[in-house]
């Protein structure tokens, strides 16, 4: 993304650093939305005999998600960048594959899962960088969201169990 203005960032972090930090934010935006995205289409689609369970615990991770996307978004600005925004771009930054069709609940639980452990991934391996850059609202914002998808994980994880 390119920066969104000509004015002056003067908070401690060089122009470099907020880049590439910026950058990196926006593949881990990109990864979150599409988590989203799946858990909402899952939310809807869900049938079996663990419909009325799964349907609540979908939705609470879709609407955790949710907020989180805006928040991730809301610090990509704040380093000074433009945050990607379009189906096209997040499909070109993240690294989670698509659903086709509907799945059975079963098969919905590991693909959440599977996407819950990649975007904690995502968080760690754009942690470094973040301590490089002594960038600590980031590293506050990617340990926040790891505590979050990894309590997702689990949740996922007890259905499969």
């Amino acid at each position: 993304m390119t920066s969104s203005h000509k004015i002056k960032i003067n908070t401690g972090l060089s122009e470099a650093h907020r880049h590439q930090v910026a950058e990196g934010l926006s593949r881990f935006l990109a990864d979150s939305y599409a988590l989203y995205l799946k858990t909402h289409h899952f939310h809807w689609n869900v049938t079996g005999p663990h419909f009325k369970s799964l349907h609540e615990l979908f939705e609470v991770q879709y609407t955790e998600l949710f907020a989180a996307v805006d928040l991730i978004a809301e610090r990509i600005r704040a380093l000074g960048e433009f945050a990607p925004g379009s189906f096209k771009a997040f499909q070109a930054l993240t690294s989670l594959k698509d659903t086709v069709g509907v799945p059975a609940w079963d098969a919905m639980i590991q693909e959440l899962l599977e996407g819950q452990e990649t975007v904690i991934r995502a968080a760690r391996g754009l942690l470094a960088l973040a301590q490089t850059a002594s960038d600590e609202v980031t590293l506050s914002l990617l340990t926040d969201r790891m505590e979050a998808h990894e309590k997702s994980a689990w949740m996922l994880r007890s259905f499969l169990a």
